[in-house]
């Protein structure tokens, strides 16, 4: 069962709601994990007096298109879903110097609220996220190694976890992550269908 427990070592943090997880972060940090971010959660990951590394300088790519492009990268994707336990993989994340990424720590744009708030459609367009969906799709996929918080309703369970712990997970429990990230995929693709089947 050992073998199943995998160490963090490195998050990519990008999140809409930034309440609560300041006290996730101080605990990650505590136990050594390094940070990867972008645009205002990484403002607010230096703000807090911790490193954090701009995943624009990972990619040596800037965010482009009024931000719509940001994470969407083969040296990100490739440190979510390169499966540790197998050589090729290693072989290609060394060959093109891709960064094992342990943790993902999402929370979507507010899409329903937008919805709920604003007629204007494309206002309620642009919350439709495409970058926060596919890491969270993409890290509970590879729950065998990786971690996923797929919204800030998960901080509080990872936190548990680190406390008791330290940055390490079981299989079982990225295999719980994974299903709270697929249901909150799920009720999210549903709220987008349901607006345009009006």
């Amino acid at each position: 069962m050992a073998s199943q427990t995998k160490q963090i070592k490195t998050a990519l943090v990008s999140v809409f709601h930034k309440d609560g997880l300041d006290e996730l972060l101080a605990e990650l940090n505590k136990n050594g994990v390094k940070f990867l971010s972008t645009g205002g959660t990484q403002a607010f990951i230096e703000g807090l007096g911790y490193q954090c590394q701009k995943v624009e300088e990972l990619t040596t790519y800037p965010s482009i298109l009024g931000g719509r492009v940001k994470t969407l990268h083969p040296k990100v994707f490739g440190g979510i879903l390169g499966r540790r336990e197998l050589e090729s993989d290693q072989q290609e994340m060394a060959k093109y110097e891709i960064p094992e990424i342990d943790l993902v720590v999402v929370d979507l744009y507010p899409f329903e609220e937008t919805v709920a708030n604003t007629t204007d459609e494309s206002a309620i367009i642009e919350k439709i996220d495409i970058g926060g969906i596919s890491l969270i799709r993409a890290a509970a996929k590879n729950f065998n190694d990786v971690v996923i918080v797929p919204s800030k309703a998960e901080y509080k369970p990872l936190l548990d976890i680190v406390k008791e712990q330290g940055a390490a997970t079981t299989k079982e429990q990225r295999k719980w992550f994974a299903e709270r990230a697929f249901a909150t995929s799920s009720h999210y693709d549903t709220a987008i269908h349901e607006y345009f089947a009006k």
